[in-house]
């Protein structure tokens, strides 16, 4: 536990032995489940824990409220990963009042059986105020944020914005703050990254509202400058790169393809196409290349053709940006075939379904490794994204 600001201590716990966040997202550092108390003549809890560590978070719950009880749980967001252990808090606290949007109240019933959370819960809208005695808080209700029900919770006298799963990472606690973009950048890319318009939405609301503290749901809880994370999320919420240069993701069998990408990579440097990241599709989960493609301004993709098709890896790849709404990026293509390439053709139909992507340089072909007659093709691809690092 820690002072989050002088009403407002840190109850959450740090899961250290996680290894699929969500079932699906490597997290090597860790990650925190963050729950906050708020100390008032009537004592509020913001969200619970992932029941993975429920005894841990009950222990901090008791150590914190001694003899005293808490009169109302805000329940921000529903995933299991905030709410699982909910019903150990309300088993120890029979008065305890759930405070949370009608649609959490709604889905926490499809989480827990023989709850009446009608009963023991308090509806909120956007824009409603909870008095605690000396403080008010106040609701801003944040739907598809990056699920329906979400809502975010201002402390005003204190300055503290619990902003639910937005601003979270993919990080402990205990994360130093300046270290926070690389994975926050993931965390966001992959897991709100298709809701955009959503984000933004939320963020103009927002606009205007005085607060100097961010109390995230996962991570550190964040101040000092605060619109160093402001503007990351204004420019990921709008599909913008942060760093001129090029993405090279390749997808490779017997290493002829990757001969081709780190070829074309050292290409791309002299020319001065700015910052090249070499990414391999089939060694590294998915999601880091999803969070350098958000990153760069360009991106070049180079895959084999496999069972006449488009390689697994590759397509994964391009699956996951399709379903986080990617747009807004020049892309070529380098595709490699023994007899019947087709992979650069169904590239291009993957990136025909996401807004504004535009292909660019003539697409290169090689069959089955690389040959020095591939040079000019290669060099010539590497100098059209060069012109575009910044489109």
């Amino acid at each position: 536990m820690f002072a989050v600001s002088k009403s407002i201590k840190f109850i959450g716990t740090d899961d250290d032995n996680l290894d699929l966040f969500e079932a699906q997202y490597p997290v090597p550092a860790g990650v925190s489940y963050n729950s906050y108390l708020i100390e008032d003549e009537k004592i509020a809890i913001v969200d619970a824990v992932d029941v993975r560590r429920k005894s841990d978070w009950l222990e901090n719950v008791t150590m914190a409220l001694g003899d005293r009880r808490t009169q109302y749980l805000i329940v921000q967001h529903v995933e299991p990963d905030h709410s699982g252990s909910i019903a150990a808090l309300l088993e120890r606290y029979p008065g305890l009042k759930v405070v949370a949007t009608a649609k959490a109240l709604t889905m926490l019933g499809n989480f827990f059986d023989g709850i009446d959370f009608e009963a023991r819960g308090m509806a909120v809208c956007d824009g409603d105020t909870l008095c605690l005695g000396r403080d008010e808080l106040k609701f801003f209700t944040a739907p598809m944020v990056h699920w329906p029900e979400v809502m975010m919770t201002l402390h005003p006298s204190d300055g503290v914005l619990f902003s639910a799963d937005a601003f979270g990472t993919f990080a402990m606690s205990t994360a130093p703050a300046d270290e926070w973009d690389t994975e926050a950048r993931r965390y966001y890319c992959n897991i709100v990254g298709k809701y955009g318009p959503q984000v933004r939405a939320v963020m103009k609301k927002l606009t205007g509202v005085p607060f100097s503290v961010i109390a995230p749901l996962h991570g550190p809880v964040l101040t000092g400058d605060l619109n160093h994370y402001w503007m990351k999320y204004d420019k990921w919420s709008g599909y913008e790169p942060e760093t001129p240069g090029v993405l090279v993701a390749y997808a490779s069998v017997y290493g002829g393809t990757a001969r081709a990408a780190r070829r074309l990579a050292d290409l791309l440097q002299t020319a001065g196409a700015g910052e090249v990241v070499v990414f391999d599709l089939c060694r590294h989960d998915v999601s880091y290349a999803v969070a350098q493609a958000f990153r760069l301004s360009a991106m070049v993709l180079c895959s084999v053709t496999y069972d006449a098709a488009l390689f697994p890896a590759m397509y994964n790849f391009l699956h996951h940006l399709k379903m986080k709404n990617f747009r807004g990026r020049c892309v070529g293509l380098v595709e490699n075939g023994s007899w019947a390439p087709v992979a650069a053709r169904q590239m291009s139909a993957m990136l025909a379904e996401m807004p504004d992507m535009e292909i660019v340089g003539p697409t290169v072909t090689i069959h089955s490794r690389l040959h020095p007659a591939d040079d000019e093709a290669l060099n010539q691809l590497a100098q059209a994204v060069t012109t575009r690092t910044q489109c």
